[in-house]
């Protein structure tokens, strides 16, 4: 880790807890600064401010005072989760105050050079490609950030022998300044989280983030087939280097006749790829371009690809139950994930999907619904999913209460040969506190289930 010495003195806010709030408060009181930790939820029963408070952390919970800012802070350190409407983002923003997230600290203070990977979809199961395919390099990676360990505690530990492969969200590089990876990875834009940003443009803009401060000795990798995301690229200062799963390229990742290519040299036969789903092709083209221009070998590339079947809540394989074949896709919180999901199979299929209503209709879905013979669904957009699956041509359309009662209707509904997927369209938090802990719910009423 750098010395981090532009923190030694000065005054900061954490707001807002969770994993990366706590991570950045116990890194910055470390490194000298005077903290002070901002968090909603209420002092008792709030571990992570019991354990704060104990390294002479000041914390003050329950609510978010604006009073706050009458503490003349240098930076404030931003949960990503929190929105910029929230009264003290507000008030430190007209300030003039630095509102940054804790990757933004992150890049600031490692020695490690850095992989970033965004998109609306796909985001974890690239990462995880690339984080695999580095092991055998000559720098050993780490990974980090939505996916796993808290960026800036990754970056305390980072050296120059290390590469910290980073999964981001538009939360999260909506709060950076200065952040500039060696590499960053586009994969696409779809329309999400604009309860949140407010507007399609907004979102893009805060994807773009990613390559902003990049500079022609920087790679952004992209994904060609998305106009937003070729948009982006045709601003950036990085070298750039295309992908594509639809076209011949005359540069960059593309696929001819079942064989990956890279620079017009081929890299694996589709047919070797482990990986389901077509729409896994451009994670995989993004991982191999990341991955070798950050020094992997091909003979790792291959081998990762010939074994790796996917991360845990993305199309995960559950269990082979009376011939249906059960799959876990908790991690699809958006319409794009469970369009490509629903691609990912010709068999009949029993879909499982609702959740949180964060005001988006479902007509895009309805095309690949041709497959679905009966929907169960649940959560706040059940009447909107109802609705669009009765319009797609939907035989059985079932309403269910949690998951548990989900899957015993689904199993209930299916045939032999059926594929049983939980592939929700929708954020989890209107039932349950995260999208794993719903995977999770599903993978244990699946197995009980299997056992009765």
């Amino acid at each position: 880790m750098k010395s981090g010495e532009q923190f030694n003195g000065k005054k900061v806010l954490v707001l807002g807890m969770a994993k990366s709030g706590e991570a950045a408060a116990r890194l910055l009181h470390r490194l000298g600064a005077t903290v002070i930790v901002n968090d909603a939820l209420p002092y008792e029963g709030n571990r992570q401010a019991q354990e704060l408070e104990k390294l002479g952390i000041q914390v003050i919970c329950g609510h978010h005072p604006i009073e706050l800012l009458d503490e003349s802070f240098d930076y404030v350190v931003k949960n990503p989760g929190i929105p910029y409407s929230n009264p003290i983002v507000e008030g430190a923003l007209k300030q003039g105050l630095v509102v940054v997230t804790e990757i933004e600290l992150a890049s600031m203070l490692s020695e490690a050079e850095i992989i970033a990977i965004t998109g609306s979809n796909g985001k974890t199961t690239t990462t995880t490609l690339i984080y695999e395919m580095l092991k055998d390099g000559i720098l050993q990676p780490l990974i980090a950030g939505n996916i796993g360990t808290v960026a800036c505690e990754v970056a305390e530990n980072a050296t120059e022998n290390h590469v910290m492969v980073l999964e981001v969200s538009s939360f999260q590089l909506l709060g950076t300044e200065q952040f500039r990876p060696k590499v960053s990875v586009l994969l696409n834009i779809f329309d999400a989280h604009l309860d949140y940003h407010g507007t399609k443009d907004e979102y893009v803009e805060a994807k773009a983030k990613i390559t902003a401060n990049q500079q022609k000795d920087d790679i952004l990798i992209f994904n060609t087939d998305d106009k937003f995301v070729s948009q982006i690229a045709s601003k950036s200062k990085a070298t750039t280097i295309p992908f594509s799963a639809n076209q011949r390229l005359t540069e960059g990742l593309f696929i001819e006749n079942e064989t990956i290519y890279f620079n017009k040299q081929p890299i694996i036969q589709t047919s070797e790829i482990v990986l389901p789903g077509a729409h896994n092709l451009e994670n995989i083209l993004a991982a191999i371009g990341a991955a070798i221009t950050m020094g992997a070998k091909q003979e790792r590339i291959k081998d990762v690809l010939m074994t790796f079947s996917g991360v845990e809540h993305r199309l995960q394989f559950i269990l082979d139950f009376n011939g249906r074949r059960f799959y876990n896709d908790s991690k699809a919180t958006n319409i794009l994930a469970s369009k490509k999901a629903l691609e990912a199979f010709d068999q009949p299929i029993v879909l499982l999907a609702g959740g949180l209503d964060r005001g988006n209709n479902f007509d895009d879905l309805r095309a690949s619904l041709k497959n679905v013979h009966t929907l169960v669904t649940f959560g706040q957009t059940k009447d909107k999913l109802t609705k669009v699956a009765k319009e797609a041509g939907v035989k059985s359309i079932i309403v269910a209460d949690l998951m548990e009662d989900a899957v015993q209707k689904a199993f209930d509904q299916s045939n032999e040969g059926d594929v049983i997927l939980l592939s929700p369209a929708c954020a989890s938090w209107d039932q349950y506190k995260t999208f794993e802990e719903r995977g999770e719910r599903f993978i244990n009423a699946v197995q009980k289930l299997s056992t009765i």
